[in-house]
């Protein structure tokens, strides 16, 4: 999909279509007040209402930029105090996930009515297998992908990119060929004019560290890359890694399109705008923690998996990482169940600096069913029902309900 989540802000924001927009961070006070003042008359803010790069303070990093705000030179994952150095007039936004995965089912849906065999790669990306789809192969999918395009952009008022060609490596550089809303077709007999002059960066798989140590090697083109023997790319890079590498200036790639796979864990983190002190922030980590258990629990629930390993992510200002696990007897997807065993992780870890990073997640994943099947799945709701008849005094010492934070004074 096309700039997904500003493409989306755009859809209840047409004023601001032209405009630079960032979508990042959380919402604000400049938000709260805009809400308050216009209620559901989104379309009716003025442009020079809404809040502006410039005036940002924080540590939050952009999650994405409409086109005209990537003209400046911004991008996803950008720190919004150097973005704003670079496009200060742009309007900034922010982030609405919720919105985001209710278009992302909806386009998901429309293509697997058209072509069932769909890899989901995330919120806004997908792998489509044309082959046995009828008129897949009409014009090398031109066809088909047109079609597919305007019918999501009817359901949804969102526009997608398409890369078609052999496999799934060379189809991910397509798609990049012709942004927004285009339709690339790259063949095996397209590989020394369309692949090979680009950089080996446009290989999803070539990171910088990588990146920086072929171009140290004279090897700046993919080009340049297929020209380099096997053995030589191995004595260089590892077997593996070099075997990669051979095959991938060459468009060789032979990953089936998955329909279906499991995922392993699921989780929620945030950044915070500033470091966040775990004994005078209390009362905002506490509501921060319990909002990624209950966003957690949600994900769970939507798509049907439970879980029994729960662990806590923490980042600190130096960028030091700790992470903590703690293994249920049972498996749940129950929120307050996940936010009791992640405060248990918690109390095991260092607390005694500010906090740049909080993050939860569940691991040891099993399809709902299969768990219900086996009974491995715990009922903590009535396990929390149980204790609340115990009456007042115990209910205070509900280990489901009490605040985080609070033993740290």
């Amino acid at each position: 999909m096309d700039a997904f989540y500003a493409s989306a802000e755009l859809l209840r924001y047409p004023q601001l279509k032209g405009l630079p927009v960032i979508i990042g961070g959380g919402r604000r006070v400049e938000d709260e007040a805009l809400k308050a003042r216009y209620g559901d008359r989104l379309d009716a803010i003025p442009p020079e209402a809404f809040p502006q790069l410039k005036d940002y303070v924080g540590r939050g990093v952009i999650t994405t930029a409409t086109y005209p705000a990537r003209a400046f030179g911004v991008g996803s994952a950008m720190g919004m105090m150097k973005a704003a150095k670079l496009c200060p007039q742009a309007i900034l936004l922010p982030v609405d996930f919720a919105r985001y995965r209710h278009f992302s089912r909806q386009f998901k849906a429309i293509i697997t009515a058209m072509a069932p065999q769909m890899e989901d790669r995330g919120v806004d990306e997908v792998y489509i297998d044309f082959t046995h789809v009828e008129g897949g192969q009409d014009d090398h999918g031109r066809s088909l992908a047109l079609r597919m395009q305007a019918v999501i952009h009817a359901a949804t008022g969102l526009t997608c990119s398409v890369g078609v060609a052999p496999n799934k490596q060379l189809a991910k550089m397509a798609s990049e060929f012709n942004k927004p809303n285009g339709v690339s077709i790259v063949l095996e007999s397209d590989l020394q004019t369309m692949i090979w002059p680009l950089a080996c960066r446009k290989i999803n798989g070539v990171g910088p560290k990588a990146d920086a140590k072929l171009q140290a090697l004279g090897i700046t083109t993919l080009g340049d890359l297929a020209a380099k023997d096997l053995p030589w790319l191995v004595e260089h890079f590892g077997r593996s890694y070099g075997a990669w590498l051979h095959a991938s200036s060459w468009g060789r790639d032979n990953r089936p399109v998955v329909t279906e796979s499991e995922p392993v864990s699921m989780s929620r983190e945030t950044t915070f705008d500033r470091d966040l002190h775990a004994v005078r922030d209390k009362a905002e980590l506490g509501a921060i923690f319990t909002e990624l258990c209950q966003m957690v629990a949600a994900d769970l629930q939507r798509k049907g998996y439970v879980g029994r390993t729960i662990g806590i992510k923490l980042r600190y200002p130096d960028f030091r990482i700790a992470t903590r696990d703690h293994s249920l007897p049972l498996y749940t997807q129950d929120a307050a169940a996940i936010r009791h065993a992640a405060g248990q992780c918690l109390k095991r870890a260092p607390l005694d600096q500010r906090l740049r990073l909080l993050g939860v997640r569940v691991g040891g994943l099993l399809p709902l069913e299969q768990a219900l099947a086996q009974g491995l799945v715990g009922d903590w709701q009535a396990m929390r029902q149980a204790q609340n008849r115990l009456g007042v005094a115990e209910q205070k010492a509900d280990p489901y309900t009490l605040p985080l934070f609070d033993d740290l004074d």
